[in-house]
């Protein structure tokens, strides 16, 4: 059972790797440090709890807490964290958001991906902007992530469809004409469940809210405001080939998460056996671009062991 809490070295570790050693400019404000918080959180939900199965699962919050608590850097601030953490869950949906809307060959399907947790819904693949990263560069960053697919070759800075939900303004490219079996896999861990292709007339909901049921019943997060914008630009911009698709009106999955006897993921439920894309982000430092900041987790495991053990 999953229910050790994280050691005190390992909240060391973390808090040295994500938090400490960075860029002064990402220790400017508290949105930035509990981005770095919420990096470090991914890095133990995906690699720690992995290297020990025994570490319990923890919320964004209550890791958070631990963090301010065990950082010396953090720890005088422990006493406003609640105010703190109310103000970055404000901040984050403020922040910008970009993707893609990817469309099979018929344009008559598009693709969505769907969460992790239980009972998560579909969405097109999207995510949050980075400082001072542009629309379409985070678009192709974000799909990458979600997808592992590599649409920059594709994407056209006109084609894209924006709206603004609440306080985020999100804008999704148009990317069309995509193959049926062309391989799909997440790049990043606990993110996305399944990946599908979905008919556009079996997702028309009753309502253009944020949150809606497709007509067939799929559960919906940010697709509906964009599907009217959508049909009109697949109206000014038919296929190139008059073709049906022969997908079924449910969904045809082209990929989906398995767990395996370790508690990590399996990703061979694809119709293709093409390797999933080299072309990687460029930046990996920390607070530059989050989820696709990777470490090298067997040095930092044996890193971790020598230093246990001079102690």
């Amino acid at each position: 059972m999953r229910n050790i809490p994280p050691p005190q070295e390992l909240l060391d570790d973390l808090c040295s790797r994500f938090v400490l050693n960075v860029p002064q400019e990402d220790l400017q404000s508290f949105e930035r440090i509990l981005f770095l918080v919420e990096q470090a959180h991914w890095f133990y939900e995906d690699n720690s709890m992995e290297q020990n199965p025994l570490l319990k699962s923890l919320s964004l919050r209550e890791f958070t807490s631990l963090m301010f608590n065990s950082c010396a850097a953090l720890r005088p601030y422990i006493a406003h964290i609640d105010d703190i953490y109310k103000d970055f869950t404000s901040y984050k949906v403020r922040v910008p958001v970009t993707g893609a809307i990817i469309l099979d060959e018929s344009h008559e399907r598009c693709l969505l991906v769907k969460g992790w947790k239980a009972g998560a819904s579909w969405s097109f693949p999207r995510g949050k902007k980075n400082k001072d990263e542009e629309d379409h560069t985070c678009a192709i960053r974000e799909v990458l992530e979600e997808t592992g697919f590599d649409v920059s070759k594709l994407l056209k800075l006109e084609d894209h469809i924006e709206v603004t939900i609440g306080q985020q303004r999100v804008r999704l490219y148009i990317i069309a004409g995509v193959k049926e079996d062309t391989f799909f896999a997440p790049l990043t861990k606990k993110e996305i469940s399944e990946i599908s292709w979905h008919r556009l007339d079996e997702l028309q909901p009753a309502s253009n809210d944020p949150i809606s049921r497709g007509a067939n019943g799929l559960k919906l997060y940010m697709v509906a405001p964009f599907l009217p914008s959508l049909k009109a630009w697949i109206s000014a911009h038919p296929p190139l080939a008059a073709q049906k698709s022969e997908g079924s009106p449910k969904g045809t999955c082209v990929w989906k998460a398995k767990n395996n006897s370790s508690g990590g993921l399996m990703t061979s439920e694809g119709p293709s056996t093409k390797l999933v894309p080299e072309i990687q982000p460029t930046d990996n430092r920390p607070g530059k671009s989050f989820r696709n900041f990777k470490f090298d987790t067997i040095s930092i495991i044996k890193a971790m062991e020598v230093g246990f053990s001079s102690k």
